[in-house]
């Protein structure tokens, strides 16, 4: 691995990697004066848009502007192409562990993934043993989060495949990049993003119950209160289908159906956006407000398809992360395209030992984690920190695992005193029907305070613009 950041726009000697000269020539002539007044342009459009998102707990209010910067992350047809490689095998095989370990159990009988770390699993639901879902598929929708840390050192950081978020900022952020800067869209050949919405929609049709030609397709939200509810309501809107929430529909006969002014329509695929737990207060929580009493009944006799399944997230909680690259050898006869960042099991005693020897060294996080939270960033953190940290990590070993602290690409990012380089990441939205199908790019997330590896929204990042451009 690199030992110094990787420049995603120059070179060490300074010189513009050819992908990104026209980007760059048109920062260099461009009038400082001009390039604020497009940014400020782009705040104000965002403002007005209510592209928000939602920080709870935050004490500065609810809704949060996610910053958006001008300088878009930049990557060649070529180098996308591997990764498109990359992430197509990755999610093939982790829809091939779900469906195994709902069914045969054949990885946990080989004994490649312990039986104990999937059984065991708070993300593993017993409820979904033996049910059969349409295709095959569970995880329709995975947002994988790839991070650079050198030439051609691609890494994957983690899978999303519960309820991954932030395409609504993909889609947005090139709408106003090409309203902001039409003149580069003019003289390159950038791939679009645009037809994402149709792709997701074809994908959910696909993965209809069986026999329905015009299925109906809903979206379904927690609620305007939800972090992410202005996605929910974009991702409608712009596939043509109804925002719906739990009240909004009942189950008849194994049956879904919608309440609408002209009396109650069924419906044949969810795309929900509500976790697990409070889904169906008939069948997990029944303190749920938010689910749909006898949807799992519904679900369970194939009469609807809920996008992404229910249990997904025991293939993409942390503890068996590490396994993946074995899933593709196991199921696909395959070597991994992309690799996993190397990581230390805290479960395991040596790699424990380790860990805790070098916490000063490592990005050590809860296996439940999310967001960026119940995460220690060794190198930026307090001697009081990693003590802490040493002291939940003895008590309850099974829920962390570490990882070095990757030199993450960086790229020129506007801050209050100008261009600097800021840390990114890439996420990457893979959709699963007959076929999987990806859009060029994905949602570019940028770690705003400067040093700070952490890209989330809720923990101060930013996003960019991803172009995949023909070589």
């Amino acid at each position: 691995m690199s030992p110094l950041p990787y420049d995603e726009m120059a070179l060490p000697d300074g010189t513009v990697r050819p992908h990104h000269r026209p980007f760059a020539d048109w920062l260099a002539r461009t009038p400082p004066e001009r390039i604020a007044q497009k940014r400020e342009e782009a705040e104000r459009a965002f403002h007005r848009l209510g592209i928000t998102f939602a920080v709870y707990g935050d004490e500065g209010g609810t809704e949060r502007l996610i910053p958006f910067d001008l300088v878009p992350r930049i990557i060649p047809a070529a180098e996308w192409e591997m990764l498109e490689r990359g992430l197509k095998q990755r999610v093939r095989a982790l829809n091939a562990f779900l469906q195994d370990i709902y069914h045969d159990q054949k990885i946990l009988a080989a004994g490649i993934v312990p039986a104990e770390r999937v059984l065991g699993n708070t993300q593993y639901r017993p409820e979904m043993q033996g049910v059969a879902v349409a295709g095959g598929i569970y995880a329709h929708i995975a947002g994988v989060d790839l991070v650079r840390a050198g030439e051609g050192e691609w890494y994957v950081l983690e899978d999303n495949l519960r309820v991954p978020s932030g395409v609504s900022y993909m889609l947005e952020n090139r709408r106003m990049m090409m309203r902001l800067l039409p003149e580069l869209f003019a003289t390159q050949s950038i791939r679009p993003v645009q037809h994402y919405p149709d792709l997701l929609l074809s994908n959910l049709h696909e993965v209809s119950p069986a026999g329905e030609d015009a299925p109906t397709v809903a979206v379904l939200t927690p609620g305007a209160y939800n972090s992410a509810y202005f996605e929910h309501a974009f991702l409608a809107q712009q596939m043509g289908v109804q925002l719906v929430e739990g009240q909004d529909l009942f189950v008849q006969n194994d049956t879904v159906y919608m309440r609408t002014t002209r009396g109650p329509e069924r419906v044949h695929v969810i795309y929900r956006r509500v976790d697990d737990d409070f889904l169906d207060p008939r069948a997990f929580r029944a303190d749920s407000m938010i689910g749909v009493p006898g949807l799992f009944s519904a679900y369970r006799a194939g009469r609807v398809t809920l996008a992404n399944a229910i249990g997904t997230g025991v293939a993409d909680d942390k503890s068996i992360y590490p396994f993946v690259p074995d899933m593709i050898r196991f199921y696909l006869a395959e070597e991994p395209v992309l690799n996993n960042v190397p990581t230390f099991q805290c479960a395991k005693a040596p790699e424990r030992d380790h860990v805790l020897a070098h916490l000063a060294e490592l990005v050590v996080k809860e296996v439940h984690g999310a967001g960026g939270y119940g995460m220690l960033v060794g190198p930026a953190s307090t001697a009081e920190e990693r003590e802490a940290f040493r002291a939940r990590i003895l008590a309850s070993p099974e829920t962390y695992i570490a990882q070095p602290t990757l030199a993450l690409s960086t790229c020129p990012t506007f801050v209050a005193s100008g261009l600097a380089p800021r840390h990114i990441d890439l996420r990457p939205y893979v959709l699963s029907g007959r076929t999987i199908n990806l859009c060029p790019g994905g949602l570019t997330r940028v770690a705003l305070r400067e040093g700070s590896l952490v890209v989330n929204s809720s923990q101060g990042g930013g996003t960019k613009d991803t172009w995949v451009v023909e070589n």
